[in-house]
């Protein structure tokens, strides 16, 4: 499983205007090419009537996957300043379309790159940036004489319990960043004198807003 990560919180759409011309900033999360490829081909079907449909987009836990458009503007001037603002936000995963409207004056490529960094940017603000942090599923049996403490002490934690099970015994399932397995087991431990059974039963992203 790869390691925590930077992506999109949600897919939103901006919008800028720079020396009369409109930039629409279209942002997504996606999980492959084959996406990021029918996202961008869905923003230019929307905006058939637009002078130009500049894309960027990075995937893969190493960015293997990252590619640039510049829809007919100058080479450079479009496509690449995307990605770079992408690259330079640590976003994986993300795929940004950006339509512009021409108003009528030229901005030059020096006013082109700022132009579509300033829209990307713009997008990314709009969309908002969550980091996903690789957590194990831990569960703890325990007898019924611990579950009062045990549930106190872990909602008190920076822990999170997803489910607690009453059976027999009592089953609760926590949430555990992945480099805090032994320290939290040593924890739970040192709480139940060492009468609690722990088990890692599963592995999961979950999302946190980037302050």
């Amino acid at each position: 499983m790869r390691k925590n990560y930077l992506t999109l919180k949600s897919t939103e759409t901006s919008e800028i205007v720079i020396s009369k011309s409109r930039f629409i900033a279209n942002c997504k999360r996606v999980e492959s090419e084959q996406e990021a490829i029918e996202f961008i081909q869905s923003i230019k079907k929307e905006h058939s009537s637009a002078t130009h449909n500049c894309s960027a987009y990075l995937i893969g836990e190493h960015d293997q996957i990252q590619k640039a458009n510049d829809d007919g503007e100058p080479s450079g001037t479009a496509g690449v300043p995307i990605l770079e603002v992408l690259k330079k936000q640590h976003l994986q995963d993300t795929v940004v379309v950006i339509t512009r409207y021409f108003g009528g004056i030229k901005l030059g490529a020096g006013g082109l790159v700022r132009a579509y960094g300033k829209a990307t940017t713009s997008g990314i603000d709009a969309s908002g940036i969550v980091e996903r942090r690789v957590h194990h599923l831990m569960k703890i049996d325990v007898e019924y004489v611990w579950l009062g403490k045990l549930e106190n002490e872990i909602r008190n934690s920076s822990y999170i319990i997803r489910d607690i099970n009453y059976a027999g015994h009592v089953e609760i399932y926590v949430f555990v960043p992945k480099e805090e397995d032994s320290k939290f087991m040593e924890w739970l431990t040192e709480i139940t004198n060492g009468q609690a059974i722990i088990t890692c039963v599963d592995k999961i992203f979950l999302e946190f807003d980037r302050i």
